[in-house]
């Protein structure tokens, strides 16, 4: 049997898919001009594939995805999940850095670390600068559109900052360990108007398109702050430049974008109420051996006729 392997996680992982699976036949590939020429008679690919690769995939029945948010593949490739064709994933493996990287973003607002960095190289000492301006997050209210695996790891972590946490949800479900209420989605004007730090972290779809919009942003509390972590698109961004700039919205983290890379002309780069990663929030070296052992652990269900773990289909919600 062939596999594929369209992502690089280092020539430790291919040896060790070698020595386990001794009568598999792996391919590495690292250009496109490669991942055409291998896919062509393949019967598993594992990391990313292309459309010129999927239509020229003749024998492939099993595509793992190396990540968790596979909605491009649901627009883009519909047939990957009609019939036998099987297409799994990689969930949960994002949630730690996620999570983390969410209260990186919120604790560097809250405690004024921007600043004190642009300080630090002008050598300047100001810390009348700082007096009455440090937040502290106990007591304040997070609210977090999507309760899923990302939204549960960033609410365990609220807990420890002994913080409110509202959410809502498009599916109903009893609140968490240490989440007070997680709403139907007719309640997100109530989440938005209660909350002092709000986290996007729900997929991206048809119907999430624009979900934050100029009326729902002029609904929040004064002063809110705002971070993005799932996908671009769902907050509508000029409503959200205008919010940033008459202080409605006090800051932003934003780690996604509807348009990636940000342009260069994006009035985010210079903006001193916002701070930007580069959809980087998961890459931690953790994150890809877990990612990398799931699909060891598929790679023997596959090989033993056992059914395979994480399966995505035309229902699966993202």
């Amino acid at each position: 049997m062939k596999v594929v392997l369209n992502f690089d996680l280092g020539e430790a992982f291919v040896n060790d898919l070698k020595s386990i699976f001794p009568d598999v036949d792996f391919r590495p590939v690292y250009t496109s001009e490669e991942e055409l020429r291998e896919v062509v008679d393949a019967e598993v690919q594992f990391g990313l594939i292309s459309q010129d690769a999927f239509a020229a995939a003749k024998k492939l029945r099993w595509f793992h995805f190396i990540g968790m948010g596979f909605d491009g593949y649901k627009i883009n490739f519909p047939k990957m999940f009609d019939g036998e064709f099987i297409f799994t994933r990689a969930p949960g493996t994002h949630v730690i850095p996620m999570a983390e990287h969410t209260f990186a973003m919120i604790l560097a607002y809250a405690h004024r670390i921007p600043d004190f960095i642009a300080e630090q190289k002008a050598h300047c000492w100001n810390t009348e600068n700082y007096m009455d301006k440090i937040i502290e997050l106990s007591g304040t209210t997070m609210g977090i559109i999507s309760m899923g695996s990302i939204g549960k790891g960033i609410a365990l972590r609220a807990q420890g900052f002994d913080m409110e946490i509202l959410a809502v949800d498009s599916q109903s479900m009893a609140p968490p360990l240490g989440v007070r209420e997680v709403w139907n989605m007719d309640r997100l004007d109530e989440l938005l108007a209660r909350s002092d730090w709000l986290v996007v972290t729900t997929p991206y779809t048809k119907e999430s398109h624009h979900l934050i919009d100029q009326k729902r942003i002029e609904r929040m509390k004064p002063g809110v702050f705002i971070t993005i972590m799932s996908r671009g698109g769902i907050v509508d961004e000029e409503a959200l430049i205008d919010a940033l700039r008459s202080g409605h919205v006090a800051g932003a983290g934003i780690d996604a974008v509807a348009q990636e890379p940000m342009p260069a002309d994006s009035p985010f780069w210079d903006m001193p109420n916002v701070i930007i990663s580069p959809h980087v929030s998961a890459h931690s070296p953790q994150l890809w051996l877990r990612r990398g052992q799931i699909f060891k652990d598929n790679l023997k269900r596959y090989l033993d006729g056992e059914p395979l773990l994480y399966v995505c289909n035309k229902d699966t919600k993202f």
